[in-house]
């Protein structure tokens, strides 16, 4: 069984077949998928796909390029979300710097509240990092000295700094179809190096379709490209890379019920 531990199930391109995409999902062995928030004022929304299926978890949380577009939200109010059985984690959240949709401190001063409801909860904190490396280690950094919180780098496209920054403090590193495009040698090279008890996958559906299928929408099922790709770069055998991975997501992610 693979997990994909990060799509927006809710979005347009997944939403109006919904349980298409969980069948295609299920069929090609992706047998639990956890689907991330980008907006408090869309959360009950992201709750909903959540809630057709025993097999699909939620997160609560406001991705960088939201954050001077949302109401501002407080540790108690990301708390008070994640009492709702369905929510696993807490994100997507962090620093873009590619787009900067948002202020950088707005960027900043949001991701240090996801990070103390984090620490709070004890939940792991989704990151989203472009651009931001140097930033965003230096944050997590300074974080994790006033306590620890769990957490990973989801679609890990950043540099071995944050990798390592990432490893040191026990944290996980997500995959997405980006691994499996012909520009992402050093991407690959630096994910080599990571420990594989720190390796998730996911597909970021419905954008970053893996090759064979880039350039189409994504969706669930297509984590298993993804997953073939990153059990050639280990050089292990994919049905190994498939448990090691799906039970380093229910490591990380505790609350998620694991199917039986």
């Amino acid at each position: 069984m693979l997990v994909d531990s990060h799509c927006h199930l809710s979005y347009e391109g997944l939403i109006e077949d919904l349980d298409g995409a969980i069948s295609r999902a299920m069929n090609a062995d992706v047998g639990f998928m956890l689907s991330i928030s980008t907006r408090l004022t869309e959360f009950r929304n992201v709750l909903s796909t959540a809630e057709v299926s025993p097999n699909i978890a939620c997160t609560v949380g406001i991705h960088p390029h939201e954050s001077n577009k949302e109401p501002e939200t407080d540790v108690e109010t990301l708390v008070k979300y994640t009492k709702t059985p369905k929510v696993v984690g807490i994100g997507e959240t962090g620093l873009d710097f590619f787009y900067d949709s948002s202020p950088r401190d707005i960027q900043e001063r949001s991701f240090r509240t996801h990070i103390e409801a984090a620490r709070e909860t004890q939940l792991p904190i989704i990151i989203h990092t472009r651009d931001a490396d140097v930033r965003t280690i230096e944050i997590i950094d300074e974080e994790q000295k006033k306590g620890f919180f769990p957490g990973l780098i989801h679609c890990f496209s950043a540099g071995p700094e944050l990798a390592r920054c990432a490893v040191d403090h026990g944290m996980g590193i997500s995959l997405s179809g980006i691994i499996t495009f012909k520009t992402a040698d050093s991407i690959r090279e630096t994910v080599k190096s990571v420990p594989l008890k720190h390796i998730l996958v996911e597909t970021d559906a419905p954008f970053l379709a893996p090759v064979p299928h880039r350039g189409k929408t994504n969706e669930p099922a297509f984590v298993t490209h993804t997953a073939a790709k990153a059990a050639e770069i280990f050089d292990i055998e994919p049905e190994k890379f498939a448990e090691i991975t799906t039970n380093n997501f229910f490591r990380l992610f505790s609350k998620a019920k694991r199917p039986l």
